[in-house]
């Protein structure tokens, strides 16, 4: 019998695609789809025909489906299979989403900021593959109806998460690090010859943070990284979850990036999606928001973090001409170049 119990959800609307069940193959679809009669039976039968799909989100070798999940009062519940699932999502799903069945329907349960789990496991035919059994959130994302209380509800679940994430296991090990002047050099050098927009700016821009950027990245090396980050914070990976009553809880629904960090490296996250289309953040500052809502909640808030999180800004603009393929849209780089230039000067001071 699998573990109960345990989520993890699709990071939005998926884009669908009959999938039959015998379909083959060796991607994640197809994988889904040969190990799916293989997970009912281990589900002992509460687990329903598992309808496949592929999202427009999706990436490498994962297997989504919709399906539904009897209860032991006899209740059917719409609920999202994945399979196969990684580590850092299996286990903060797990951790975070568990809910005894006796407890599915009370208050503390229904508000949670991530996916309520109905069974999870971490091996299948024979194989070490993890999967996941969640309840299935209706509606779009937050992303597909952008609004200023979509952004408050979503940095309310952010600010939930570091401090269940924390209360569950306090950070026990370094947070990954970037070899900064690697990045920034080579983005120095594809500058002038990758397409961007104002190419002679962007060496200009890049020249000057290369001269002072040791210091820059030591004092973001010296950074406390006592948080749990979520990594891929914003709207299109969160949806509600509304209760019966009406009421709506923000749930993040991808938890694939969780890693130690620094808090404002999720506001810095959230702000930098809508460089060069600001308007869009409703007059919402992601850092600033955070900062209020964490000290709130009694978690920690450094007194500097408005200078931390500009370091951070700086990092991250000057590394966008290494991410032309998927940060390619031409108002975002012109955002991110006029980022780095209005901020350089107050960094390297």
């Amino acid at each position: 019998m699998p573990q109960h119990p345990t989520p993890a959800t699709a990071g939005s609307m998926p884009s669908r695609h009959a999938g039959s069940p015998g379909s083959g193959g060796h991607d994640g679809f197809g994988l889904g789809a040969a190990l799916g009669p293989q997970l009912r039976e281990l589900c002992d039968g509460r687990l329903g025909e598992i309808e496949w799909f592929r999202s427009t989100w999706q990436r490498g070798g994962a297997s989504t489906g919709f399906a539904t999940w009897t209860r032991s009062d006899g209740m059917a519940i719409p609920v999202l299979v994945k399979i196969p699932v990684g580590a850092v999502e299996y286990s903060w799903t797990v951790r975070l989403g568990a809910v005894d069945a006796d407890e599915w329907d009370l208050p503390t349960s229904r508000t949670l900021s991530t996916p309520r789990v109905i069974a999870a496991g971490e091996t299948l035919g024979g194989h070490d593959i993890a999967w996941l059994v969640l309840e299935r959130l209706d509606g779009p994302t937050l992303g597909a109806q952008l609004n200023q209380k979509a952004l408050d509800d979503l940095l309310d679940a952010a600010v939930d998460f570091h401090a269940r994430a924390e209360r569950q296991q306090p950070v026990d090990r370094p947070a990954p690090t970037t070899d900064w002047a690697k990045a920034i050099h080579k983005s120095r050098e594809l500058a002038p010859d990758c397409g961007l927009p104002d190419p002679q700016r962007w060496k200009d821009v890049l020249r000057k943070l290369e001269k002072g950027l040791a210091p820059i990245v030591s004092q973001w090396e010296r950074r406390a990284t006592s948080t749990w980050c979520h990594g891929d914070l914003h709207p299109g990976n969160a949806m509600y979850r509304v209760s019966p009553g009406g009421e709506r809880t923000c749930v993040l629904i991808d938890l694939g990036l969780v890693h130690p960090g620094h808090w404002i490296e999720d506001g810095v996250y959230l702000e930098r999606q809508y460089w060069g289309h600001s308007e869009m953040l409703c007059g919402v500052k992601p850092v600033s928001c955070l900062a209020k809502r964490r000290r709130d909640r009694g978690l920690y808030v450094c007194d500097d973090y408005p200078e931390l999180a500009n370091t951070r800004r700086v990092l991250m603009a000057a590394c966008v001409p290494l991410q032309l393929g998927r940060e390619g849209n031409i108002k975002y780089v012109r955002g991110a170049l006029e980022t780095l230039e209005r901020l350089l000067p107050q960094v390297l001071r």
